[in-house]
């Protein structure tokens, strides 16, 4: 006699569809996130941002997060008003400050009375000037200074909805293929990286004219879509708690008391301080990666007539690399030998055209898309073998290394290559497929971790927390970048021939600490017992 299922959530197919929803929303809220990381160099002759006013732009998407304490209101809004109710009021946020940047960027900003307001006003903020923490500053231009603006609210919008996100990937998988799950979700979710830095730069060149609110208006339509996705898993979840006769609000309410039984953790404290290292390593350099690339590979400049400097490659270029990305990810969910052997085939092919295509480019923007790649295929294998096998802990060493490999090869050994067209571009795309693997790591087993850490009651505030102080090292090292570039590059005016090695040797010392922490959280584990190298399934 079979078993007669219950819920949504006992039935797979249901789950698998409410994480898409969840995944789809992430994935073009990355989109927009570095929405204007691969054009920087426009940023520059079109709108006249130095590498300080868009490391401070880039940066300010976490201030409001960090300095204001939002992400800690969200964590208590997330407890106290349900998953759903906080998903909605995310994708709210973010298509309301998506706008502001929009606009701040537009052509119709020029010339603006805002232009004329931004432009006297905002040079001096007391108290955080004082501190060294404004984000704003004398001299920065008006379209930076809005743009900034915009930005801080999409930030509160997009990191409210990541700590919704995981805490509904909880909800729905817990005791089940949790670290799967949320691998998979961040796996998908992270192809908005590659999908922004092959289309950010498309749009903005489309058609010979250059107009960066292009860029923007495409993130802008994506986030459109993020809004109808959680509206549609409003409605999914509301029917499962219906079945199971849970309320979005507990029978026992948020009490501020209980931040202090996070606080109070040690191991909570260990998993927060890995995760702000480690992200401060990667988003940060992701904002800058194509610049860099840009000022370290020898590229010639394709013929206009050529099919290489078309829009149709972009398009063709795209369809590829979503073929590496699908077989790499339905390959791990392959029962046939025989199938997945086919799939690895037709995904590593994919791939090696996908970089040959990036190479025939000459397209720094099109190279560094290729950084999910790897991690679309192999974060779901981890997710599956820290829920069987576990050894989370371990995985967070082992990221840690191979990030200080990464950056440093980047710092010292791609430089060597300078006008070597060919040798250069493959060190670039090895390096770029190992520090996304590697970033796959943190995803497969970090963040399934904490259920492990708190009680389920505060889950979405200990997110909230580690968000929060993730988010101070995502504010302050595009900042540190930005101003270590212009220190080091005096009086260089063109935007591919800056010197990068500072800042990556900076980026690389980040992955030294995370790994020292990763080490010092292994012998916690073991000592105190947290479960962080057990699996994660029930069994």
């Amino acid at each position: 006699m079979t078993e007669i299922q219950k819920t949504l959530r006992d039935s797979a197919a249901m789950r698998w569809t409410a994480l898409l929803l969840l995944a789809l929303a992430m994935f073009c809220s990355y989109i927009f996130m570095d929405i204007l990381s691969p054009i920087k160099d426009l940023m520059l002759t079109e709108r006249g941002w130095d590498s300080t006013a868009f490391g401070t732009v880039q940066g300010s998407e976490t201030f409001l997060n960090v300095f204001v304490f939002f992400l800690i209101f969200a964590g208590i809004i997330l407890d106290k008003m349900g998953v759903r109710f906080t998903a909605l009021l995310s994708g709210v946020v973010m298509l309301a400050g998506a706008l502001v940047k929009y606009y701040a960027v537009s052509a119709a900003f020029i010339g603006s009375g805002l232009e004329t307001w931004f432009t006297e006003h905002l040079n001096h903020i007391p108290v955080f000037e004082q501190l060294g923490v404004s984000p704003f500053y004398s001299g920065m231009p008006a379209s930076a200074k809005m743009a900034a603006l915009g930005f801080m609210v999409f930030g509160c919008g997009v990191e409210m909805a990541g700590i919704t996100v995981s805490r509904g990937i909880v909800k729905w998988f817990k005791g089940r293929e949790l670290a799967l799950a949320m691998g998979s979700e961040m796996a998908l979710a992270r192809l908005g990286v590659a999908t922004c830095m092959i289309f950010s730069p498309f749009f903005a060149k489309f058609g010979g004219v250059i107009d960066v609110s292009r860029s923007v208006a495409f993130g802008v339509v994506l986030l459109c879509i993020a809004l109808m996705m959680f509206i549609v898993y409003f409605f999914m979840d509301r029917k499962l708690d219906a079945q199971t006769g849970e309320a979005e609000e507990g029978d026992d309410p948020f009490k501020v008391s209980d931040i202090g039984k996070i606080l109070s953790s040690l191991g909570f404290w260990l998993v927060a301080l890995l995760c702000v290292l480690y992200y401060s390593a990667i988003f940060p350099f992701q904002k800058y990666a194509v610049n860099m690339l840009q000022c370290n590979l020898t590229f010639t400049e394709v013929p206009s007539d050529s099919f290489w400097a078309s829009n149709s490659v972009t398009i063709v270029q795209y369809i590829i690399m979503l073929v590496v990305a699908a077989t790499a990810f339905m390959l791990n969910f392959m029962k046939s030998k025989k199938m997945k052997l086919t799939m690895l085939v037709i995904s590593v092919t994919a791939l090696i055209v996908y970089c040959y295509m990036g190479y025939m480019r000459q397209s720094a923007e099109s190279i560094f898309a290729v950084f999910p790649l790897l991690a679309v295929g192999i974060t779901p294998i981890l997710g599956n073998y820290v829920d069987r096998k576990g050894k989370a802990a371990s995985m967070l060493v082992l990221g840690s290394l191979l990030l200080i490999a990464c950056h440093l090869t980047f710092a010292f050994i791609l430089p060597l290559f300078k006008g070597n067209a060919v040798g250069g571009v493959v060190v670039a795309y090895l390096t770029i497929l190992i520090l996304g693997s590697s970033f796959s790591l943190v995803p497969a087993s970090l963040w399934p971790s904490v259920p492990k850490l708190v009680d389920a009651k505060i889950i979405g505030s200990a997110y909230a927390l580690i968000f929060w102080i993730q988010n101070i090292g995502l504010w302050l090292f595009p900042l540190l970048i930005g101003k270590v570039l212009d220190k080091t590059n005096p009086g260089v005016t063109d935007p591919t021939q800056l010197n990068y090695t500072a800042p990556l040797i900076m980026l690389a010392c980040l992955g030294a600490a995370a790994l020292v922490i990763g080490l010092i959280l292994k012998v916690v584990d073991r000592k105190k017992g947290l479960g962080l190298e057990l699996p994660n399934i029930q069994q």
